[in-house]
């Protein structure tokens, strides 16, 4: 649902940011701003600002800044949409739905109350499960036989559902309450050839760990049994606010954590994940008795660009692993890591860290498996490459696999080194795989240009013959973003804010487009071009897509020469920041602290401008 900019802007004006960060971070006053330290790296002293007046916040330590919204979808790992309707609940506000029928939007509410009220039902099952737990001797005996601490069952919430059959009567006196079901709790079996309809708890006699969203609530649990029962772990079933296939346990109590340890470690069950968590590793989250999803990896690169997938070594956990290689391929920009940890047969996380100390631990993490290794030797499993037959195996093996990543370095590396392992030119290999994309040497385009200066505006190495040029860069980058929505994905979070921050007419368009893809995903211009209709940013982006179509396969193309545009913006936007620190050192000296920084990423850009024009040149 497209929201219209006029409500966003009458929300933020309703909005007190310095109120709605101060829930999360500690905020102190000094001079016109608000300090603190910043949640979205670890750091000892305050660069994090927080200002009432322009109702902005920045941190002069990683450049992460952005309004009220801006900073729940960062640090809570909100979409768009739910920042804003979290921001417009709490100011009383009804988020415009116009352009639905009453149908639709009658539905719609019809949905969110039912959200609303099982939440709120799983929520006082969670209360009750605690309350078990503290009368359960046998059950808090386990816990502690586990290694676990009070102090970490508070924090994740731990409960104990008891043996009886139908002990959520004694919470619930309606037990015949449809909710009960729905919500997962309750377990029917309809009355057949006049049986009675029998009910009773789905969860009894075992360990409870509440699953919660990226907002707090809880939205299903797992349990585990005391002893050797089957099933040893049982999930909630999928219902209207729990779907496995999204949803990671932990999540919500490692946000923190993940900023200030920089990376994720994916384990294969909640015990692993509390287990970790007392023992030193708090950024640990588990998927839920199913395989890793291309939107477990989606929702884990909103909180973090490192991703460690950790399994046993055995033949399941390199099974799984296999899986969560698929689903981590379309994500593997060159700004991410992926990594596989394979810990030894005999061991998950908790026992090897118990028998070989932390710093063991770590550094097998720092070891683990680079996914560009992990891909090959998947690819290249039960191939012998001594003999032809067995190099073909491994090509077309590796092919789908490396068709899946988004362009870029990393992709171009590993397409050289399958080269060479299957005795074939990079050249010859791309023919094979995709037999349209190499052109003959002569129909490239030259990218010789007058002026040699990397900063100028210019006609780039990337661009396909034919495609006009547009009037600026900010206009050229959103025409090939509102081209290939996908591409947003790539881009770092430094991208995002400069964009989202031109003036007016272009931020605007991009703080839109923003918004749609964390509703719906990547979307199609077509798609885009409907969702816009009657909002302010639709004369600017029907203006700059009313040229020549761009290709449907431009990634070869047009990520490389994103990359090259947003780059120049990047120059560009750090000399006026660079002014700016300058001017602040006249009454603060920790400025120049500031400046230095932003000078070092704006050589370190300028060198990645003069490669990309010189290997440009010798390409063509």
């Amino acid at each position: 649902m497209a929201i219209p900019q006029s409500f966003i802007q009458e929300l933020l004006a309703r909005t007190d940011v310095v109120e709605i960060v101060g829930r999360y971070v500690q905020l102190k006053k000094g001079g016109a701003n608000f300090m603190g330290l910043c949640p979205f790296h670890g750091e000892k002293s305050p660069s994090f600002s927080v200002s009432p007046t322009k109702q902005f916040y920045h941190c002069f330590g990683c450049g992460k800044s952005g309004d009220a919204i801006q900073f729940l979808v960062e640090h809570t790992g909100m979409t768009f949409f739910e920042a804003v309707e979290d921001l417009a609940g709490q100011y009383g506000m009804v988020i415009p739905e116009e352009e639905r029928s009453p149908q639709d939007r009658a539905r719609l509410q019809e949905q969110r109350e039912k959200q609303h009220t099982l939440t709120s039902v799983l929520e006082k099952a969670s209360d009750a499960y605690r309350r078990h737990l503290k009368e359960s001797p046998r059950a808090i005996a386990y816990l502690k036989g586990r290694g676990l601490s009070g102090e970490v069952a508070r924090q994740f919430g731990l409960g104990y559902a008891p043996e009886g059959w139908r002990s959520l009567a004694s919470v619930f006196p309606q037990y015949d309450d449809p909710l009960l079901v729905e919500s997962g709790l309750v377990i029917l079996h309809e009355a057949e050839n006049g049986e009675e309809e029998k009910r009773y708890d789905r969860f009894r006699d075992r360990v409870m760990f509440p699953i919660r969203n990226i907002k707090g609530d809880c939205i299903g649990f797992g349990g585990r049994v005391l002893g050797d029962d089957k099933p040893k772990y049982l999930n909630s079933p999928e219902t209207p606010v729990f779907s496995k296939g999204r949803e990671l346990y932990g999540l919500f109590e490692a946000r923190n954590a993940l900023r200030e340890q920089g990376y994720v470690l994916v384990t294969e069950g909640y015990m692993d994940v509390v287990a970790l968590a007392q023992l030193g590793f708090p950024n640990a989250v588990a998927t839920l008795g199913t395989a890793c999803t291309n939107d477990h990896v989606q929702k884990l690169f909103r909180f973090t660009d490192a991703v460690v997938f950790s399994f046993d070594g055995d033949a399941a956990g390199r099974r799984a692993a296999r899986k969560a290689l698929d689903a981590a391929l379309p994500y593997a920009t060159d700004v991410r890591s992926i990594k596989f940890l394979f810990l030894p047969a005999e061991h998950d996380p908790d026992s090897f860290i118990r028998a070989n100390g932390k710093e063991a631990f770590a550094r097998y993490v720092s070891e683990a498996t680079p996914l560009s290794r992990f891909l090959i030797e998947s690819a290249r499993e039960g191939c012998d490459l001594n003999t032809a037959e067995g190099r073909a195996h491994l090509s077309s093996n590796a092919k789908p696999l490396w068709m899946q990543m988004p362009d870029g370095a990393l992709k171009l590396q590993l397409l050289a080194e399958i080269a060479e392992l299957v005795q074939l030119t990079t050249r010859e290999l791309t023919e094979l795989w995709i037999p349209s994309a190499v052109l003959p040497k002569s129909s490239r385009e030259a990218p010789w240009r007058k002026n040699n200066s990397p900063y100028a505006p210019r006609q780039s190495a990337y661009r396909p013959a034919g495609r006009a040029q547009p009037a600026s860069r900010a206009d050229h980058a959103a025409r090939i973003l509102l081209g290939h929505t996908a591409l947003w994905e790539q881009l770092t979070s430094e991208d995002h804010t400069m964009l989202c921050e031109l003036p007016t007419q272009h931020g605007d368009l991009f703080v839109w487009l923003e918004g749609q893809l964390h509703d719906h995903g990547a979307l199609p211009w077509e798609a885009l071009r409907e969702n816009m209709v009657g909002l302010p940013v639709e004369e600017l982006a029907q203006k700059l897509m009313s040229g020549p179509a761009i290709p449907t396969e431009p990634l070869a193309e047009s990520e490389p020469e994103l990359r090259d545009l947003l780059n120049r913006m990047l120059v560009e936007r750090i000399k006026e920041q660079e002014t700016e620190a300058i001017e602040a050192a006249k009454a603060d000296p920790s400025a120049l602290q500031r400046y230095q920084e932003l000078r070092a990423r704006r050589v370190q850009l300028m060198l990645k401008l003069e490669k990309t024009q010189t290997d440009g040149i010798i390409q063509g």
